[in-house]
């Protein structure tokens, strides 16, 4: 930034100093045209006298925006000394790429943006300076400074008016090539799957994982079911497992439960090893839902579970 508020600075002490020269090269040709006659004498004074004028006024305007443009891009990128841009690239001499250059996307938008450029300038400049043709008539009765002034005018207003069109071209260029920067910092799908197997993991071996996990849980709790007191059904869909140790539990707890084949195999295990099954659904449906595996029964089912176990105690009694 400080770099450019310099250069605008340096233009604006500039930019006076060449208007003037300009204007008097100006003043001077139409002040000593009667003079000279047309020889190639003349046409060497002419042009040497314009070259001359043209390159001290344009000069200082050039070495500022050489300067600024240094500054720019050594604020940038630094001071880079390489030669790699002078080594030979066989691929440059690559047809087939070059081919695939020219006729990409990007290089069509940007061949359809400056023919766009191109002909809505020409059209504008030409409807514009069509426009200040009217006055031109009126040139004859004025004097030097009067048609300077007038070109001068007119040459802004129609140098106004085209870079209105480029500013309208620049702000719908500008919403382009940013709809575009962000599309291509999309991920596709590929692309988010390989970052999630990346950060997460391989979804496969996660899969994989928890299933040796259900496997080993399933097994721990097929484990303890010779350890229960009663096992409660429902009568076939259900098996909830209860154990209760008066010395290490303050209330029953459940080892054990599953559906369907799971209750199958509990009864299987609980009839091996000669465990009470007791038939009671409604209980076995409440322990089902209000309890999981390794907690202790909720205080609103210890009657039910007490009428079990004391069944079961009496059962245990008799043999």
């Amino acid at each position: 930034m400080l770099i450019l508020f310099c250069g605008v600075t340096a233009m604006y002490f500039v930019m006076p100093s060449t208007i003037n020269r300009l204007g008097e090269f100006s003043v001077w040709i139409f002040e000593s045209a009667a003079q000279h006659a047309v020889s190639a004498t003349s046409f060497t004074t002419y042009f040497t006298h314009a070259m001359t004028t043209f390159a001290l006024a344009t000069g200082p305007i050039v070495l500022v925006v050489a300067i600024v443009g240094l500054g720019v891009n050594l604020a940038q990128v630094g001071l880079i000394f390489t030669a790699k841009p002078l080594e030979p690239n066989l691929d440059k001499l690559n047809f087939a790429k070059g081919i695939q250059k020219l006729i990409s996307t990007r290089t069509v938008y940007e061949l359809a943006k400056d023919i766009l450029k191109l002909a809505l300038i020409g059209v504008v400049g030409y409807y514009a300076v069509m426009s200040e043709m009217k006055s031109v008539p009126a040139l004859a009765d004025m004097s030097v400074p009067q048609i300077l002034s007038f070109s001068g005018a007119a040459m802004f207003r129609v140098a106004i008016k085209c870079c209105l069109i480029l500013a309208v071209l620049s702000i719908i260029d500008y919403a382009y090539q940013k709809w575009d920067y962000e599309k291509s910092l999309r991920m596709s799908r590929q692309e988010i799957k390989e970052e999630m197997k990346n950060t997460e993991g391989d979804p496969a071996i996660k899969a994989r994982i928890r299933q040796i996990q259900r496997q080993a849980a399933f097994s721990r709790m097929m484990g303890d079911v010779p350890k229960a007191d009663v096992v409660v059904t429902n009568p076939t869909h259900i098996a909830i497992a209860l154990r209760y140790d008066v010395e290490t539990m303050s209330a029953p707890t459940v080892i054990a439960k599953g559906q369907r084949l799971v209750a199958e195999r509990i009864k299987e295990i609980a009839a091996e090893h000669e465990i009470p099954i007791v038939e009671n659904k409604p209980l076995a449906q409440a322990l089902f839902k209000a309890c999981e595996i390794g907690t202790e029964i909720p205080s609103s089912l210890f009657r039910a579970v007490a009428e079990v176990l004391a069944y079961v105690y009496r059962l245990k009694g008799k043999h």
